[in-house]
């Protein structure tokens, strides 16, 4: 293990021993705030100081265990020198476990989020297909337990929709999700093709982090909110009170509708909602364009201007193009079993992350 590990193991231990001695002082539990922040990063924190002992037990036994090999016992010799090979896998082994653990997280792994979804190239082919694919997230959400919440949909005349924007509330929601984002393209005959020929329609998903209120201050005089009345179904409410919601940002020029609910203070509500998400991810995004190196480095996950998944209906085939990778089995992904798509990208940039913190730990000492 090289000293910078070491060193930033012993600096993890500390901070870990520390906050255990402030998550017991009776004036931060008092505090509920305070000590469930406190508790959760001794949680995070657990885990890694706890490998990290493990290794320094090894490291001990091990020494011990070189030392007796050349001592003058001739039994007690043998018997160290056979433990040696064992006592050095399991080092390795768990240095490697450590190297994982070290690998930054993204805080917003266990955010909800806000899902959009927009048909694209393709008419109302591409429409169906973002209908495909908003169920296919529906499903996958009602596998893990969490829950959908639809902002606003539009829907075209064949069943398909043009539009469609959700909050996905969960466990670690925006940890799976995060690298649905992009355009995402189909290959297939549609039901009004006669001849049987295969088009090719693309439809465009993003997935923010959704914001707090104290993630993004938007400053009240920055946004123009206008009342309409709501249009298509609705009951009697419909054309005759100014319940739908459409909230402008003027430094930014973003423009979010609601008119789902009834009450105008609830369609403001997820109006701000999806508003304060968008303006969250902008910023993340000029966060990440700093280093864009290490974005494209992650196989440029994120850039909606890119193809990243193919889905091929006659192959039965779908395709990652970020990572080159191929599954047959596409029925059962639209019907929600997304993990085998799901793992392997975020595996692949965990590897990714993992080899850059290998490279900035420098050669094994």
């Amino acid at each position: 293990m090289t000293s910078q590990v070491r060193e930033k193991l012993r600096s993890m231990e500390a901070r870990y021993e520390e906050l255990l001695r402030r998550v017991s002082d009776p004036a931060v539990q008092s505090d509920q705030a305070a000590y469930r922040t406190l508790s959760k990063t001794v949680v995070e924190l657990q885990p890694v100081v706890e490998g990290y002992q493990a290794w320094l037990a090894l490291d001990r036994q091990l020494a011990e265990n070189r030392e007796l090999a050349g001592g003058d016992d001739p039994e007690m010799s043998a018997l160290a020198r056979e433990e040696i090979p064992g006592l050095e896998a399991s080092m390795t082994a768990l240095e490697g476990r450590l190297r994982l653990l070290l690998v930054p997280k993204d805080p917003n792994d266990d955010r909800n989020v806000v899902l959009e979804l927009r048909a694209g190239t393709g008419g109302d082919e591409a429409a169906l297909f973002a209908g495909d694919l908003y169920r296919m997230y529906s499903r996958y959400a009602d596998r893990r337990g969490w829950k959908i919440d639809v902002h606003s949909i539009n829907e075209n005349g064949t069943g398909g929709l043009k539009e469609v924007i959700a909050s996905v509330e969960g466990r670690g929601v925006y940890g799976l999700l995060k690298y649905e984002s992009g355009v995402h393209r189909v290959q297939r005959v549609p039901a009004t093709e006669a001849s049987g020929r295969i088009h090719t329609s693309t439809a465009t998903v993003a997935v923010l982090p959704e914001a707090e209120e104290v993630d993004v201050q938007i400053d009240p005089k920055d946004l123009r909110i206008d009342t309409f009345c709501s249009s298509g179904p609705g009951g009697q409410s419909v054309n005759t009170t100014y319940s739908a919601v459409r909230i402008t940002h003027l430094p930014s020029g973003l423009v979010v509708s609601q008119q789902d609910e009834k009450s105008q203070i609830k369609n403001r509500q997820k109006a701000m909602k999806v508003l304060r998400s968008r303006l969250y991810e902008m910023e993340l995004r000029k966060q990440q364009d700093a280093i864009a190196k290490e974005r494209r480095g992650q196989v440029g996950t994120g850039e909606r201007s890119e193809k990243i998944r193919t889905y091929n209906f006659r192959e039965n085939r779908i395709t990652d193009h970020r990572i080159n990778f191929t599954m047959h089995q596409l029925q059962y992904a639209l019907d929600g079993d997304l993990d085998e798509l799901i793992e392997p990208m975020n595996a692949h940039v965990q590897a990714e992350k993992l080899k850059q913190v290998t490279e900035e730990a420098g050669p094994d000492q």
